[in-house]
């Protein structure tokens, strides 16, 4: 069981380099994460 078992987290910026890390780690822990970005093209 993880620190953060139960834990929802919001990560904004999250495919790319570091927010994409911290969604991994923070899933890692247990928690349930939404990651979510904007692809300006």
């Amino acid at each position: 069981m993880g620190k953060l078992e139960g834990k929802v987290a919001i990560v904004t910026g999250g495919p790319p380099r570091l927010g994409a890390a911290d969604s991994f780690s923070l899933a890692g822990e247990g928690t349930k994460v939404v990651a979510c970005d904007v692809f300006d093209a």
